[in-house]
């Protein structure tokens, strides 16, 4: 399943892994065909680490999600440099919309027989080099959140290809 995340600084084109992470990528799917993600923005940026979005608008209000989803990242997976894997809080059965884009190799972020990961549904097939430029802004904290791009990078549309 091949998809586009439009951005201002870009496009980054996703290859989602359906085989290996069936609900999650329907998740993902059924978000960007409803186009939640239109407008929204890449809240946090990590040099080094991860550029996350999929949730909050440029004020840095949430925006109201479905359901959150099971965890899928016991599905032989890795969290690769230029994956895409869902972002979730301490509970692993609390993914909504959010996702992040590895940038570097992060292997600890995998499920292990003890501990549920990450779940990792895709890759970047083109467009890292919008990824690593978005991976390298300036950040700042706003409010309660740090990590912040300083000039708003925002994710116009996803769309699905085939």
């Amino acid at each position: 399943m091949i998809v586009d995340i439009n951005t201002n600084q870009g496009t980054i084109t996703l290859n989602l892994d359906k085989k290996h992470a069936p609900e999650t990528v329907h998740n993902f799917l059924n978000y960007a065909n409803e186009g939640f993600y239109d407008g929204t923005i890449f809240h946090r940026v990590i040099a080094n680490f991860m550029i996350q979005g999929g949730g909050m608008t440029p004020e840095m209000s949430r925006k109201q999600t479905h359901k959150p989803i099971q965890n899928e990242s016991g599905n032989g997976l890795s969290n690769q440099r230029g994956t895409i894997a869902m972002a979730r809080t301490n509970n692993p059965d609390s993914a909504t919309s959010q996702f992040f884009i590895n940038l570097v190799d992060n292997n600890y972020l995998d499920g292990s027989q003890s501990q549920p990961g990450y779940t990792v549904f895709g890759e970047v097939i083109d467009g890292m080099n919008v990824v690593e430029k978005i991976g390298k802004v300036r950040t700042t904290r706003k409010g309660p959140h740090a990590d912040v791009p300083a000039d708003t990078i925002t994710i116009n549309s996803v769309t699905v290809r085939q």
